[in-house]
């Protein structure tokens, strides 16, 4: 895989694909065995502090954790600096997921994730996941802080998108750097995306859909070279176009995510 293509890969939300899979399981929708190949993919990912233990633990035996709730008291927290949407309050587990960006929120725990990098003796280099967990009280605000419905969020993921478009647009910023071109060409391909599990309503999986390879995207764009903006003026256009296309992407992502779940 190439570095852009790979790169593609990497940006993608751990955390919402934690939260849907472990809500569908809790839904009685998936079965637990399922559960860590979904999260994990081809990646290898531990878990660090988990009730009760004392050591790090395979994904596969921290899962259990998780069984006493119901899918609606488990929810992804996509935060940003001012914008600490979804999370319980000033603290340990909110300064890390400001850090991070994403976060798993529930009754009685929070979990974000730890991309670690390692490099083998021949060169090699890979990552590996730590999934941190931390405790939250018993008793979380219902519906994230006001996080918008899955209507509401795609209408303004529309709306930011058309105006983010314009802007673009006129700045030229089609000449990003050359190597950007190969990780948007594997995002457009049928198998880039992550899919929803059972029990999510098609407006959340198109919501979700949309929304995740445009965070992709964002996430890409913010390590590449201005383009058409030649100078300083320019670059802050660029910069104020896409922030609240990013936030309508985030929000998008949570709305998605934690949706209702039917059988």
């Amino acid at each position: 895989m190439s570095p852009a293509a790979g790169a593609a890969t990497l940006v993608a939300r751990r955390s919402s694909r934690f939260v849907t899979w472990v809500r569908a399981w809790r839904a009685g929708l998936v079965p637990y065995d399922e559960l860590a190949d979904q999260i994990a993919g081809d990646e290898e990912h531990l878990v660090a502090d988990a009730p009760g233990a004392w050591t790090d633990l395979p994904l596969r035996d921290a899962l259990s954790c998780f069984a006493k709730l119901s899918p609606d008291e488990i929810r992804l927290a996509l935060p940003a600096p001012g914008d600490p949407r979804g999370l319980p309050g000033p603290g340990e587990f909110t300064g890390a997921a400001l850090l991070a960006g994403e976060a798993v929120v529930a009754r009685g725990l929070g979990v974000i994730p730890e991309v670690r990098s390692h490099t083998s003796g021949s060169g090699v280099t890979f990552e590996t996941v730590l999934w941190r967990v931390y405790p939250l009280p018993q008793e979380l605000p219902r519906n994230g802080h006001g996080e918008p419905g899955a209507a509401e969020a795609e209408a303004e993921l529309s709306t930011a998108l058309v105006e983010a478009t314009t802007t673009l647009t006129r700045l030229d910023i089609a000449h990003w750097r050359p190597e950007l071109a190969g990780a948007l060409a594997a995002l457009r391909r049928p198998d880039a995306g992550m899919d929803l599990p059972p029990g999510f309503d098609p407006r959340a999986r198109r919501l979700f859909a949309r929304a995740g390879i445009l965070d992709q995207v964002l996430a890409l764009a913010e390590h590449a070279a201005p383009g058409g903006a030649v100078n300083g003026y320019e670059v802050q256009q660029r910069d104020a176009a896409l922030r609240p296309l990013t936030i309508a992407c985030r929000r998008a992502l949570v709305a998605a995510c934690n949706a209702p779940l039917r059988a």
